[in-house]
């Protein structure tokens, strides 16, 4: 199999599958880059990103990991880290006393807001040099919604 062929279906499909694994490692490396330009060094660009997918909601960890953000394993220790930090406040639900609530502190929503405006910055810089055009950007969302769709089904409905 030639690696450069990519008029070869497979080819470009591998491709493109290790271009959105690579793209989560960068995406990780240039939060942490980011984090430590703003001088927080104290959480890891990962608990940045569930600081950031929590945002203004009140959820469960159990509501993230159905999401689609995180494994259980690692969204437990990252919550129980960030509450022991100072970024989630954690309290039990009146309805059912076994859930826990989650939700950001004053300084959950700075690192949010940091993360924000990384991201607000990223796009204006890429649309102002003309890397992405807004029609390419809803089409890349479309055409990796239908991956995350069939991959979702293949398990849902046991391959």
């Amino acid at each position: 199999m030639n690696v450069y062929d990519l008029n070869n279906p497979k080819t470009l499909f591998l491709d493109i599958l290790g271009l959105v694994e690579r793209l989560h490692r960068r995406l990780l490396d240039v939060i942490k880059d980011h984090l430590d330009r703003c001088g927080n060094n104290e959480i890891n660009p990962v608990q940045a990103l569930l600081i950031y997918n929590i945002g203004e909601h009140e959820m469960t960890a159990g509501e993230l990991k159905t999401r689609g953000y995180y494994q259980g394993s690692n969204v437990s220790y990252n919550l129980k880290k960030l509450v022991e930090m100072g970024y989630l406040l954690h309290e039990r639900s009146e309805h059912d006393r076994r859930a826990v609530r989650i939700s950001l502190t004053d300084q959950g929503r700075e690192i949010r807001e940091q993360v924000d405006t990384l991201y607000q910055s990223q796009l204006a810089e890429m649309q102002r040099d003309a890397l992405i055009a807004d029609d390419e950007l809803i089409l890349l969302r479309r055409n990796l919604r239908n991956l995350e769709r069939y991959w979702t089904d293949k398990l849902r409905f046991a391959m």
